[in-house]
């Protein structure tokens, strides 16, 4: 099985995801590369705290969409935490403080860092980034180099507990707003507009016809252990995983140490083809 496999997917949005040092960021250029040269447009985005996508291109990526060079319908991104905060500060920040004023006289940016802290707004931000870039047409398909698995899977749980952490800003709101007699409701308006925006993002990451996940490993037991959890942790939010990359297998051993290295990996190999070989999903590797 080889990522050609995907040739014929119309999914908007491929994300990979694993362990850190599974080799997950070329497998996302790999395959975004892939996909540029069959003419479609594609962007690869890595949130990656370390991301090596310069690297991997020659070039300087940054924080905003550019060209790869000489390479036709390719474009990437690399965002770090603090470009997100700067982002969501940006596109956010006027209309949160207009809304907070009507609750109590404070600087503006106490509001923004005050309200920066919540939990899951960096990630949302990210999440409802990608899903503009969906929207807007721009790119055919989004190629996107997650963050290590423990990140992803905290990153699955944000729109969930920024939900939760929403719905108690209407009760703080009504006993400020009657300790201070206010009227309007701008900040209820604003609660509203973001829970709504979290479901959506959850829905659109839920929607197998948008969204695809794609699980690289490596043929160890730490490598194996991690994946199994990862899919465990997707089934749990209603998400599935279709692809399953086991990368840096030795194919073709032809020095006693590499036949010593296969003979470590296959067992770890047939561990994941009984545990998701039966059509769960497609292994690659």
């Amino acid at each position: 099985m080889s990522l050609s496999d995907l040739d014929h997917t119309n999914k908007r949005v491929l994300m990979f995801g694993g362990k850190g040092g599974v080799g997950k960021t070329t497998c996302s250029a790999t395959t975004a590369l892939h996909y540029a040269s069959l003419g479609r447009k594609t962007l690869i985005i890595s949130s990656d705290l370390t991301p090596s996508l310069s690297d991997i291109f020659e070039m300087e990526v940054g924080p905003t969409e550019k060209p790869v060079k000489g390479i036709e319908n390719l474009y990437a991104l690399e965002i770090s935490p603090d470009e997100v905060m700067k982002r969501w500060k940006e596109k956010f920040g006027p209309e949160i403080y207009e809304a907070a004023s009507t609750l109590i006289d404070m600087e503006y940016d106490e509001v923004i860092d005050y309200v920066a802290i919540a939990p899951g707004i960096q990630e949302e931000f990210m999440l409802d980034y990608i899903l503009e870039r969906v929207k807007d047409g721009r790119y055919d398909l989004i190629v996107w180099d997650t963050a290590p698995a423990g990140d992803t899977l905290r990153l699955l749980d944000l729109p969930y507990k920024f939900i939760e952490h929403l719905r108690m800003a209407p009760r703080f709101y009504f006993e400020v707003r009657d300790a201070f007699k206010l009227k309007k409701a701008p900040f209820l308006d604003l609660i509203e507009s973001w829970k709504a925006l979290a479901k959506e993002v959850t829905d659109f990451m839920r929607d197998p016809a948008n969204t695809q996940f794609i699980l690289v490993t490596i043929p160890e037991a730490l490598g194996v252990y991690q994946a199994k959890r990862l899919v465990g942790e997707f089934e749990r939010y209603g998400l599935s995983i279709r692809h399953l990359i086991i990368n840096n297998v030795i194919q073709d051993p032809d020095c006693e140490f590499h036949k010593a290295r296969s003979a470590m990996q296959i067992p770890y190999i047939n561990m994941l083809a009984d545990e998701y070989g039966d059509g769960q999903m497609k292994i690659i590797q």
